[in-house]
């Protein structure tokens, strides 16, 4: 196996990177992707960044926030955050989500 090309997501450590909030973070040259379990009721307060975000939730309800607009993230329903855009949520459930940033978020990467 090319371990330069193929890896195995569960030798990926875990990080909090909020309360109830645990990431496995994969950074590539462009982006960092951010696979992300959340425990029910835990909420990532309102903030902005550079990156574009594009967020997913592949299990349970994020009710995410953005520009002051609520929106209940589901496996149907994701979204496409720009760049500096004021956003924040809170998990109704217990959710499995997705984040994908770009550029790469370097403040991830020194976590």
């Amino acid at each position: 196996m090319d371990e330069a090309i193929f890896k195995q997501f569960a030798d990926i450590d875990i990080k909090e990177i909020a309360p109830g909030f645990f990431s496995k973070l994969i950074h590539t040259e462009t982006n960092t992707i951010n696979f992300i379990e959340v425990k029910a009721g835990s909420s990532i307060p309102r903030h902005q960044h550079i990156h574009q975000q594009c967020s997913f939730a592949i299990e349970g309800q994020f009710e995410m926030t953005v520009n002051g607009v609520p929106q209940m993230l589901d496996p149907g329903l994701f979204a496409i955050i720009p760049s500096n855009a004021w956003h924040g949520g809170i998990a109704i459930t217990d959710c499995k989500l997705i984040d994908i940033f770009s550029p790469v978020r370097e403040d991830y990467r020194a976590l």
